[in-house]
């Protein structure tokens, strides 16, 4: 009896195992925030993000993260944002980002005084293409009238591949 329980146990575990091995999938993503000295993001301070991609046939999908405390001043968040594809010119784009709403506050997720904002950001695919394999760049621009602009904890890029 005690060997009949030994084995159902030791089968149980390794479906369990299989099972929880194979539902597990890898998730394509690249992350990185820059954090700001003092929490000030001076106009002259361009973060600079760098990543490859290699798989060309799905679509990706880019986020603007963006870090503050509770004193940061705006609903709003503009800035340029420069990306250079794979043999290609860097493209500039100008981009206003809401951050809250009078009605709901903060549209972000928060712990305590900080938030941090990802936000999806969509370039005109005429200009830049995630489709052609190779080493990306973007640098972050603050073009808000604040300066140094306050409160900002730091600033960051999330590429993805989107949903098929």
């Amino acid at each position: 009896m005690k060997k009949e329980r030994k084995l159902y146990f030791t089968l149980y575990t390794l479906l369990l195992s299989c099972l929880l091995l194979s539902s597990c999938s890898k998730i394509d993503l690249y992350e990185k925030v820059s954090n700001m000295p003092r929490h000030e993001w001076k106009s002259s301070y361009k973060p600079k993000f760098e990543f490859a991609i290699s798989d060309t046939l799905s679509p990706y999908q880019l986020y603007l993260i963006f870090r503050h405390n509770e004193k940061y001043n705006y609903n709003n968040l503009w800035l340029n944002l420069y990306v250079q594809a794979p043999g290609k010119k860097s493209e500039k784009f100008t981009l206003e980002l809401p951050l809250a709403t009078n009605e709901k506050g903060w549209m972000a997720s928060g712990m305590d005084d900080l938030y941090e904002h990802r936000i999806p950001i969509t370039l005109d695919p005429e200009k830049v293409n995630f489709y052609k394999a190779g080493n990306y760049t973007f640098i972050l621009e603050n073009i808000m009238r604040e300066e140094p602009l306050q409160n900002v904890m730091g600033v960051g890029i999330r590429m993805e591949k989107k949903a098929q």
